[in-house]
């Protein structure tokens, strides 16, 4: 087969990494890719909302398969348009995409389904945003209700949190567009964990779970981010509680876009809060997360590419995937200023030794060559993942090859994995 991987992150290089080891791969493409994709992939220099161009370069080299790494072209609708070329790609429609592109259309989904899931409501102006958070007080979440790259959830501790939030994203416009309309949730209180499911349409079978580390520093404090790191599988969802979540959430929610006319196809992303009533809905992704996709996909001992076809052509009914019984854990480093303006083009050094430690993978994300030297590019560079015999011993792996990494501008979190392991 021959497949296109779209994106340029560490959730890409990890893709092209697991697609490039599956015995039906002739040949693999990446756009725009990064210099760890291009050990593995060809690197095509075309944007991911170039969509024009991905699908005249798709139609040009006859590629089988497009594989959207994150949710901006799906959201766009690069399925639609390789559809319509006649080209599989395995990513929902723009229209299946509004899981992901609107908060408050996957509030809609889930009223209809009746899939648990925190108490909202909608608003477009802030006046009336406020009004309702001091009625309800704090804690509170508020969202955006588009598209913000990880950073549009602020869970705010007291009511003036949530009204600069609030100020923030619909007054000031500290996310453009994506932030003039917000969602303003109960804040719902246990464990969140993220659990994934490919489908097809009409079936969707599942494909791991891990704990992601959003708050920039150690201890889960400071503002989100895009995540600082992640582990699988996460021990608070227990076996039971995933077919729960499978059973009351991922599936209505398939169920009810099938019925709606827009089949959702391709990787539904869950981000679960165990609460003492069972699992509930924080929110739905279209896509693999970052950085749990690395450590996902490290775990993951059947053909990716195969699964992902049989999600395209409607074959997932009798379709199992195969897992390490060893656990994974992924550090990512980030540049110095992030989740704010990173500091750019700093050299980086050390990642053959840092690969080399037994275990451990690296994947770039933000990362470029500039005059023969590898050096950073955005605000999460790296993900140092590694595996192991037990989590501690995993997460001891990581941190080895974390300390083999020669980057001055570079800063991560020391403590990824502390819910599991203290």
């Amino acid at each position: 087969m021959r497949v296109l991987v779209v994106g340029a992150g560490g959730r890409e290089h990890a893709l092209c990494w697991a697609i490039a080891a599956s015995p039906a791969l002739t040949k693999l493409w990446c756009a725009p890719g990064n210099p760890g994709t291009a050990e593995v992939a060809e690197n095509v220099a075309i944007g991911v909302l170039d969509i024009f161009e991905l699908v005249a370069f798709a139609r040009a080299n006859r590629v089988d398969l497009v594989v959207p790494g994150g949710e901006p072209p799906l959201v766009a609708g690069i399925s639609d348009a390789m559809m319509a070329a006649g080209i599989a790609c395995c990513g929902p429609s723009s229209a299946a995409a509004r899981l992901e592109g609107s908060k408050a259309f996957t509030h809609e989904i889930c009223d209809a389904a009746g899939i648990p899931a925190a108490a909202w409501e909608r608003f477009e102006d802030a006046h009336s945003a406020r009004e309702m958070v001091r009625r309800r007080g704090a804690p509170i979440v508020v969202k955006a209700d588009g598209l913000a790259a990880g950073k549009g959830v602020v869970v705010a501790e007291t009511v003036a949190e949530a009204e600069a939030a609030i100020a923030s994203f619909m007054e000031d416009g500290s996310l453009g567009e994506s932030g003039r309309t917000v969602v303003i949730e109960e804040c719902l209180v246990g464990q969140e964990v993220s659990l994934f499911a490919l489908c097809d349409g009409v079936h969707a079978i599942p494909l791991g779970a891990a704990q992601d580390h959003k708050r920039v520093g150690d201890g889960d404090v400071g503002p989100n981010t895009g995540g600082m790191g992640a582990y699988s599988p996460p021990p608070a969802l227990t076996p039971a509680l995933e077919q729960e979540a499978m059973t009351r959430i991922i599936r209505p929610a398939l169920a009810e876009m099938a019925r709606r006319g827009t089949p959702f196809r391709g990787i539904l992303f869950a981000g679960l809060m165990l609460t003492a009533e069972g699992p509930k809905l924080i929110e739905f992704n279209v896509r693999f997360g970052d950085p749990e996709c690395q450590v996902l996909l490290l775990r993951l001992r059947s053909d990716l590419l195969l699964a992902l076809q049989a999600a395209v052509d409607g074959e997932l009914g009798h379709f199992a995937l195969k897992w390490s019984p060893e656990p994974a854990i992924g550090v990512v480093m980030a540049a110095r200023g992030y989740p704010g303006t990173p500091v750019k083009h700093t050299p980086i050094g050390g990642l053959a030794a840092a690969d080399g430690v037994d275990g451990v993978k690296v994947f770039h994300a933000g990362t470029e060559v500039l005059d023969g030297r590898l050096v950073s590019s955005g605000g999460r560079v790296l993900t140092v993942c590694a595996t192991g015999s037990d989590l501690g011993a995993a997460r001891a792996a990581a941190y080895a090859a974390v300390a083999k990494v020669e980057w001055a501008e570079g800063f991560y979190r020391s403590d990824i994995g502390w819910r599991a392991l203290g």
